[in-house]
């Protein structure tokens, strides 16, 4: 049985009401126990050589959430700043070798198409929340942002 299986069967028991489960695959048994003590259930595996324990591992604590490297230009700017909707890949033209949407001085109005996030691919148009100058593009072409990242400073 592999890690992928064993996981999805841990986290399965994890969120349900099932305080024990027992699978047979070939020569392999897996039983998997939720204790009262630990979050998650305990492991073990009993292959035909022997027997094995393994303990499910714990929820890992919230990760801090990633410090934006461009923050501190972002605020020594004046003016309205654009953050990216969601996780994906930025690109500020619609195709390779098209025109970018927007550059720095651009006059744009509010619904103009800023850029495009590709996430999980699907492309996603970022439209500009308010009319202004484009004064600062803080994302080069073709990297990845984060949730929240400022992108552009409008002003």
């Amino acid at each position: 049985m592999d890690l992928r299986k064993l996981k999805t069967l841990i986290d399965l028991v994890a969120e349900s009401d099932i305080a024990e489960l027992e699978v047979t695959e070939g020569e392999s048994k897996v039983r998997i126990v939720k204790s009262s003590a630990a979050p998650q259930g305990q492991m073990v595996m009993m292959p035909s050589a022997g027997m094995q324990q393994y303990s499910a591992p714990a929820p890992a604590a919230a990760p801090a959430a990633p410090a934006a490297p461009a923050a501190p230009a972002v605020a020594a700017e004046t003016g309205h700043v654009v953050k990216s909707p969601m996780v994906g890949t930025f690109y500020r033209s619609s195709a390779p070798g098209a025109p970018a949407f927007v550059e720095v001085g651009a006059n744009i109005k509010e619904g103009d198409t800023l850029c495009i996030i590709e996430a999980m691919k699907l492309l996603n148009e970022i439209d500009a929340d308010v009319s202004g100058v484009v004064t600062k593009i803080l994302v080069e072409n073709g990297q990845p942002v984060e949730f929240g990242q400022p992108l552009f400073v409008i002003g």
